[in-house]
């Protein structure tokens, strides 16, 4: 990594912010970003190493996403975890198969220059494409006081993104299981314990919420798609390693 972009990078830590859709601050401590320059440097691996056909949506590597385009940092539709975090994942996943069930990812671990491209699009107040998917009861100019945090917590690579998947007998044709929102939507109705969601919502983020805590995994109270390993393996040191 240049110099100068690792220095812009560490002067962004402090005033900017990612959407707290994907955060977890450790707030007594500010962020070390990594000069690892590669995945194999981070120790960050692909889930698909572990888990080849681990079923995936990478939001962010395509248009699919609330800045309705792809965003910097994400080459190629793939996601990278810390190593325990993936093996973590991977036990989750082989455990859920013996009932017929299967994860699907939207977002793992996150760069640092996500996190930019995040903020300039919440400054980008004439920019409303995804308005009605994605925060349809809430001013754009309330994201940056009500949904965005110091730091993403997926750039530590502890985090991901996802949902859970019913299947046949023959662990065939998964269907993703009505959660009540889609991924990346910004309102109550997202929070894992909405009162707006209905029986078989709240019973759906339950089962998705009792496989992942039985790995360690904890789920952020205002997204039934967050979980991040806790104790994480670098709780203070974020990464800018591209995703490709």
């Amino acid at each position: 990594m240049k110099h100068h972009h690792f220095a812009f990078l560490l002067s962004l830590l402090a005033p900017i912010a990612c959407l707290s859709i994907a955060s977890r601050v450790h707030a007594s401590t500010q962020p070390t970003l990594s000069p690892a320059t590669t995945a194999a440097q981070a120790d960050l691996v692909e889930i698909r190493s572990l888990v080849p056909d681990m079923a995936e949506d990478i939001k962010y590597a395509g248009s699919d996403n609330f800045v309705g385009r792809p965003v910097d940092g994400y080459r190629a539709a793939r996601c990278y975890l810390l190593r325990p975090v993936a093996e973590a994942l991977a036990r989750v996943e082989h455990d859920l198969r013996r009932q017929h069930q299967r994860l699907k990812l939207f977002d793992c671990y996150r760069p640092a220059r996500a996190v930019a491209d995040f903020v300039r699009w919440a400054h980008d107040l004439s920019d409303q494409r995804t308005k009605a998917a994605h925060y349809p009861l809430i001013d754009k100019s309330q994201l940056l006081g009500t949904y965005i945090a110091s730091v993403s917590g997926h750039s530590r690579g502890a985090t991901t993104d996802l949902t859970l998947m019913q299947c046949n007998a023959r662990g065939g044709h998964c269907r993703p299981l009505d959660m009540g929102t889609h991924f990346d939507y910004f309102g109550t109705l997202a929070h894992t314990d909405a009162t707006e969601a209905t029986a078989t919502q709240h019973a759906n983020r339950q089962r998705l919420r009792a496989a992942m805590q039985r790995e360690g995994f904890v789920n952020y109270s205002m997204e039934w798609w967050h979980y991040t390993l806790e104790p994480e393996p670098t709780p203070h040191t974020i990464y800018d390693v591209p995703v490709e």
